[in-house]
């Protein structure tokens, strides 16, 4: 009687590992599995990259701030207010007109009335756009950041802007501030939730500047006018940044008025130290006698209040001394950029990007050479996260800068 062998051993699993696998052929499966990889890398990547967006603009400009803050204590430290202006004021004994005959009156003592003081001239320095100008304060909403000269991409990308061709906050007209939403710093991110009679406070080195929050409205971006000065004799503010969240389909426009109660310096003349000086004709245009932007109707009236909006297609405003005068499209627009607006940046994107699939091919290799993953990703997971960091940086700089 045969009996039968006691089962088998099991043979043990000998795992192979990655690296000393046979290829596998390069079918339909092999190509399917290629692409899901790719698209999970490019899903990877963008993950990264609004990451970037939100946390990492607000890391440049965060350092930005701090080197202006710096620069903006230095320039305070430095300047004394000559702002002040002394008015006289006669004395005029009051004497019932009953009581004294006409004709015993002098005309020397008849009460003169005394004509409102001059504004004083703020004796600014001179101001180059990127340069600090201001401190700007929001109470209500915790902003508080240091306004740079200029609107343009780079400067916005410091902290709000004060658009040029608009006086300085502190004098007479209408000071427009530019700022971001969401990204850089996002220093208008609750901007919508300003209401009336909010303070905005603005320190510049003519002093410091209370204004109260008069109103808010939406706006198309062609809408120029909101920026326009449109009543000389008045200190106002102006804010703007892009509306809704994410997007830059219209404006939102804060608007203030110097509070007379509050201790505020005294509002100056309206000058500019940067930027086209007031009363030069636009860039361009072929007609001196024209001060409307060319090609551009002329309007014959102006609006006399902070709330009105006048025709997008005009672009006329009112300097101190009651002449039109054009603002310049290209700067009241300040997030008007579009796609690749910036075409210098197309080398660097490329540059980078080499550097990063250099980097990557290399810590393959260093793992095949190693047979161990780990190993690859220990070596180049540090110059690939600053060299991605840098990557995008500068494609951030093709996209509008419109957040």
């Amino acid at each position: 009687m045969l009996v039968p062998d006691a089962d088998p051993e099991p043979m043990p699993v000998v795992r192979v590992r990655k690296f000393d696998r046979t290829p596998p052929p390069h079918d339909w499966r092999w190509w399917v599995s290629g692409l899901g990889k790719v698209l999970i890398a490019t899903g990877l990547l963008m993950f990264g990259f609004v990451a970037y967006q939100l946390w990492g603009t607000g890391i440049e400009t965060a350092r930005a701030q701090n080197s202006l803050e710096n620069e903006f204590e230095d320039l305070l430290a430095g300047t004394t207010t000559s702002t002040t202006v002394e008015v006289t004021t006669p004395s005029v004994e009051s004497v019932p007109a009953e009581s004294v005959p006409v004709d015993s009156v002098p005309v020397d003592s008849v009460p003169v009335e005394t004509p409102a003081p001059e504004p004083p001239v703020q004796d600014l320095p001179p101001v180059a756009e990127g340069d600090a100008v201001a401190q700007l304060e929001i109470p209500s909403i915790g902003s508080d950041h240091i306004v740079v000269a200029g609107v343009s991409t780079s400067d916005l990308k410091k902290g709000p802007g004060h658009y040029p061709e608009t006086p300085m906050p502190g004098q007479l007209g209408n000071a427009a501030i530019a700022a971001h939403r969401t990204t850089y710093g996002q220093p208008f991110f609750d901007i919508d939730k300003v209401q009336n009679d909010d303070e905005i406070i603005v320190t510049t080195l003519a002093g410091r500047f209370v204004y109260r929050v008069t109103g808010q409205q939406i706006v198309s971006p062609s809408d120029y006018q909101v920026i326009a000065t449109t009543d000389p004799t008045r200190a106002t503010l102006t804010l703007t940044s892009c509306h809704p969240k994410w997007t830059a389909r219209e404006r939102i426009v804060i608007t203030a008025d110097l509070d007379p109660v509050a201790s505020s310096a005294p509002a100056g003349q309206s000058t500019l130290n940067y930027g086209r000086p007031m009363g030069d004709d636009p860039p361009g245009d072929p007609d001196p006698t024209n001060t409307i932007a060319p090609d551009l109707p002329v309007s014959d009236s102006v609006p006399t209040t902070a709330d009105s909006v006048a025709d997008p297609a005009s672009t006329a405003g009112t300097t101190p001394d009651g002449t039109d005068s054009a603002i310049d499209e290209g700067i009241a627009d300040a997030f008007a950029e579009g796609w690749f607006s910036d075409p210098t940046a197309n080398s660097q994107v490329a540059l980078w990007g080499a550097l990063l699939a250099a980097i990557g091919i290399g810590a393959y290799l260093i793992s095949r050479r190693a047979k161990r993953d780990w190993v690859g990703l220990l070596v180049g997971i540090a110059p690939f996260v600053i060299v991605l960091y840098f990557f995008f940086q500068n494609v951030n700089r093709l996209l509008p800068p419109n957040l």
